[in-house]
């Protein structure tokens, strides 16, 4: 009788232990067998938190630390914390001893380029999840669509923001919309970064670069929010047989020269593909000359949604596929 193969360890650590975080921990776990399948199995050798005294929903022996000594022995970093100081500061010396990470973080993509771009283009970052969580837009305009010539794309990226619209659509002020939006979770205290239109604009310059320019700027991107949208607007566009939407839209500057890359409130037809098949979800159109128009819809936030894009980046890397590169 054949003695069954050794799995090769992979040893992953985590940074941030939120909701995302948690999630991610559970479906390692879940998708052990789908990694013993190629050979692996998965060791999290420590998470860094916070607080290691705080409770929280994880597998039973996960190691909770406020000590990063542990990314040491490492062979992947998986980043769910959040915000650009402090993870990249962690990631950094990580990253430069040439291993690869995963992250969900838009903000960091798109604040600290300069940072990171040279990890990118060797593939060593990994960041599905960072635009439209769970749903895969980035893996194909990072590999496939780039067969065809990028001519535009438009977008709804942010959750919050097109949950507020949805109630105005149902009679109510923005303000009612907006606090229902916070008890339920959907908006953070204070909302700017949602409402505001600036996580849309993060999401919106990691895409740039893989269809439009490789060291595509954060601040290339005009930024207009939701605040001034009013219910009178809404019910206007209604009458005229259109909806609003916060758009992320990339096409050809004036004259073909550069890109140009806003986020807005536009009112669209309701039968544009964005107010049908993205009804209360994320959506993607993109229009490539040779591919046509595609489209792109599904969950873009959720712990669980964004952990499975975040799993799948791991799976990528145990196989051996390398990160997402942008445009050189």
């Amino acid at each position: 009788m054949t003695s069954p193969v050794p799995l090769r360890t992979v040893t992953v650590g985590l940074l941030g232990c939120g909701t995302v975080g948690q999630n991610v921990l559970h479906l390692l776990a879940r998708r052990r067998d789908i990694f013993a399948n190629i050979g692996v199995q998965v060791v999290v050798a420590g998470v860094l938190v916070r607080d290691a005294e705080r409770a929280r929903d994880v597998p039973a022996g996960t190691l909770l630390t406020d000590d990063p000594s542990f990314l040491q022995e490492c062979g992947v970093v998986i980043e769910a914390m959040g915000g650009t100081v402090r993870p990249l500061s962690l990631l950094h010396p990580y990253l430069k001893s040439g291993r690869p990470v995963i992250t969900a973080n838009k903000a960091l993509l798109a604040e600290c380029w300069t940072e990171l771009r040279e990890y990118a283009l060797a593939g060593k970052l990994y960041y599905e999840a960072s635009v439209m969580a769970g749903t895969p837009v980035i893996g194909p305009m990072s590999t496939v669509l780039r067969a065809s010539r990028f001519e535009s794309l438009q977008a709804v990226l942010n959750g919050t923001c097109n949950y507020i619209l949805t109630q105005m659509e149902e009679g109510k002020e923005y303000a009612q919309a907006l606090e229902e939006a916070q008890a339920l979770g959907y908006a953070e205290d204070p909302p700017t970064l949602d409402v505001g239109g600036f996580d849309t604009a993060h999401k919106l310059a990691v895409l740039a670069r893989f269809c439009a320019d490789g060291d595509f700027a954060y601040d290339q991107v005009k930024v207009q929010g939701i605040e001034g949208v009013t219910l009178k607007d809404v019910q206007e566009a209604a009458e005229a047989g259109e909806k609003y939407k916060l758009i992320a839209e990339l096409k050809p500057g004036a004259g073909g020269v550069g890109w140009e890359a806003t986020v807005s409130p536009q009112r669209l037809p309701a039968s544009h593909p964005i107010c049908t098949i993205g009804e209360g979800r994320n959506t993607l159109v993109f229009r490539g000359e040779e591919c046509g128009e595609l489209y792109f819809a599904g969950g873009g936030a959720g712990g669980m949604v964004t952990a499975s894009a975040m799993v799948g980046d791991l799976l990528d890397i145990v196989i051996g596929f390398p990160g997402h590169v942008p445009l050189h």
